[in-house]
């Protein structure tokens, strides 16, 4: 009689998520909070706003804030490159924001249970990390995009 091997595929929660480069380092959003990913287009300055706000663009019509993540987390000024990108991001009731990153690389799916707590450290202030993945060997630090506007 021949043995009968019964396989069972365990279905795991996962999302997926746009991973980009910030000063070198990994991070990544959730990929049903992005809209679209574009070309740095010319962005328009806007008197007295945040340090962190870059300005505004025209998209297709729509007139969208775009914040510099570089100055957001206090790291050196945006070097534009042709790698550079705006991330258009949708946040609370429909608002879109766009995000300056250094590149986009890829969208990875990371199982939910494979996302850890950010360190005690980032979770007593407002951190802009929610958690951390793993990619092969890489980190991929997950933003919190309510904290971000």
């Amino acid at each position: 009689m021949e043995e009968l091997a019964i396989y069972r595929e365990e279905l795991k929660d996962e999302k997926k998520y746009v991973v980009f480069n910030v000063s070198k380092e990994n991070y990544g959003i959730d990929i049903s909070s992005v809209s679209s990913i574009i070309e740095m287009p010319q962005i328009t300055n806007v008197p007295r706003a945040p340090k962190h706000f870059r300005g505004i663009i025209n998209l297709r019509g729509e007139i969208i804030p775009v914040i510099s993540l570089r100055r957001k987390m206090s790291l050196e000024d945006d070097v534009f490159t042709h790698a550079s990108r705006i991330i258009i991001t949708e946040i609370e009731d429909n608002k879109q924001v766009g995000l300056i990153v250094d590149e986009v690389k890829e969208v990875v799916a990371i199982p939910d249970e494979e996302i850890m707590d950010p360190s005690p450290f980032l979770k007593g202030g407002n951190s802009l990390i929610s958690g951390v993945g793993k990619k092969d060997e890489d980190l991929i630090s997950v933003f919190n995009l309510e904290l971000l506007a």
